[in-house]
């Protein structure tokens, strides 16, 4: 008989949100130029991420940060794992090896100079099926980022596929 990947600890938490213990720093216009300049090189990256005169004359009405900025990124305290630290298998348990199954990205409202983000994570969805591996455990792990306002900025799902 083959043992469920599916633990009581891991079924317990599905669904569960988990807010990060951390808020980012307010995103300044700097961030974002440099984030912007990171991602596009060597070509020069759009306006919209840096001048600010040309900014005023869009739809947006003032620099934006580009979908994939991520104000996490220099963090002073290190990140709560969130759900993901119940996906993990503690040792001697079945499916001890992982895959990438894929990322999903939904945006909503753009990040923006002054920004406070928050993220909140769970597991929203946990499956078993057989492979050519053998058992298999996929895993959605969802990530929400949220700016002071509450309005969502950004939603990622991830597969994880254990076995």
């Amino acid at each position: 008989m083959t043992e469920a990947l599916i633990t009581e600890r891991l079924a317990a938490v599905v669904g569960v949100w988990h807010d990060q213990d951390v808020a980012s720093f307010p995103i300044d216009r700097s961030d974002i130029r440099r984030w912007a300049i990171a991602t596009h090189w060597p070509q020069r990256p759009p306006r919209l991420f840096w001048d600010e005169d040309y900014a005023r004359t869009t739809r947006w009405g003032g620099i934006i940060a580009p979908d994939d900025f991520n104000p996490f990124a220099w963090p002073v305290e290190p990140a709560d794992a969130g759900p993901a630290a119940y996906a993990l298998p503690r040792p001697g348990e079945p499916g001890q090896r992982m895959l990438n199954g894929g990322v999903e990205f939904t945006f909503g409202e753009p990040m923006r100079p002054g920004d406070v983000i928050s993220s909140r994570w769970r597991i929203r969805e946990a499956t078993e099926r057989d492979g050519k591996l053998g058992r298999m455990l996929y895993l959605k792990l969802e990530r929400e980022l949220r700016n002071q306002h509450g309005d969502l900025v950004r939603t990622r799902i991830d597969t994880v596929i254990r076995y």
